[in-house]
């Protein structure tokens, strides 16, 4: 016995909404995998839920169906909006392959093509490219130079200082010896004062005589 038809409206039922999603996307992705397989078709399918959730199934690269659909119908895929980013992106590569260009013509790279009048605007490029490489190497040597006569500078106040060092330690050395040499001198002069007075004559009456 089968089922009866139901009436295709909304389903008031939350729950009974989202096991019939399920159930009939599951269905539905099934079948476009099967008609993909079967009949050799290019069959694309997205589904969003209504939480926002994206299901989808591409038997080959969806740009791909999205440009035979263009081609096919005519209709325009894109809004103002995104057709002008598509532009911008378009010369964004533009822009990128003429660069590469012009760098491969620097290097010296694919110029055979390349006219009198264009070798000449690339020659002056080389040569501005060549003035500016060597203001920059002069200031670079300036910048060391400078840096070499500031090391040089403060070397010289180190030996300086050092000199001064060296100076006042060899004052202080000679002082201390000074100070240790009239000491001793002294002392030496505190000893011999006993002796003077040691010195007699061997017989006491002796100048009597005279």
């Amino acid at each position: 016995m089968g089922r009866g038809k139901i009436e295709i409206k909304r389903i008031e039922n939350s729950s009974n909404r989202q096991v019939t999603y399920s159930k009939r996307r599951n269905g539905i992705l099934k079948k476009a995998k099967e008609i993909s397989v079967l009949c050799d078709a290019h069959v694309s399918v997205i589904i969003f839920a209504t939480s926002g959730k994206m299901h989808e199934f591409s038997s080959t690269s969806l740009v791909d169906i999205l440009d035979q659909y263009h081609k096919l119908t005519g209709r325009r895929l894109w809004d103002a909006k995104h057709e002008n980013l598509d532009n911008e992106i378009n010369k964004v590569k533009k822009d990128n392959d003429n660069m590469q260009i012009e760098l491969r013509h620097l290097k010296g790279e694919d110029i055979s093509s390349l006219n009198y009048r264009e070798l000449m605007i690339l020659e002056d490029a080389l040569e501005n490219g060549l003035t500016g490489i060597r203001d920059k190497q002069n200031e670079f040597m300036r910048m060391m130079r400078k840096k070499t006569q500031n090391m040089e500078q403060e070397q010289d106040q180190l030996n300086c200082q050092l000199r001064q060092l060296e100076i006042a330690s060899m004052n202080r050395n000679m002082g201390e010896i000074g100070e240790v040499f009239e000491q001793t001198r002294e002392n030496h002069d505190y000893g011999q004062m006993p002796f003077a007075f040691r010195v007699q004559p061997m017989q006491p009456n002796l100048h009597q005589r005279f």
